[in-house]
C-alpha cells in the first residue's frame, strides 16, 4: 500500500494545507488590528470627552455633609439587604419509595 503512494500528489496537497492555514494566521493577524487600532481611536475620544467634562464633575473634598451622609446610607442600606441569614439546618427530607427499597434489599 504504501509503495502505491504518489509522493508528489501527497506532499502538494500538504503544502496546499500548510499555504491556507498560513494564510487564514496572516488574515487572522490584519484584522485583529484593525480591531485594535479602532479601539484606541475610540478610547482616545472617550478620554478626551471625559477631559472635557471633568469640570462639571463635584470633586469628593467639594460635596457636602448631606451628600456624603446619603452615600453611607445608601451603603448600608445595600450591605444590610445583600443576603438573608442563613439557620445553617438541612430541610432535605427523603420519602421512602419502592425503588428505595429495593436497592436496600441488594446491599
Amino acid at each position: 500500500m504504501v509503495l502505491l503512494t504518489n509522493w508528489g500528489d501527497a506532499w502538494m496537497m500538504t503544502g496546499i494545507g500548510i499555504g491556507v492555514v498560513f494564510c487564514i494566521l496572516c488574515i487572522l493577524v490584519f484584522v485583529l488590528q484593525g480591531f485594535s487600532a479602532v479601539a484606541k481611536q475610540d478610547s482616545k475620544a472617550k478620554a478626551e470627552a471625559a477631559v472635557a467634562t471633568e469640570g462639571a464633575v463635584k470633586s469628593v473634598a467639594e460635596a457636602s455633609e448631606l451628600d456624603k451622609a446619603a452615600v453611607a446610607t445608601a451603603i448600608y442600606l445595600y450591605q444590610k439587604s445583600k443576603g438573608d441569614q442563613e439557620s445553617g439546618v438541612l430541610t432535605i427530607k427523603m420519602a421512602p419509595s419502592a425503588w428505595h427499597a429495593v436497592l436496600n434489599e441488594r446491599l
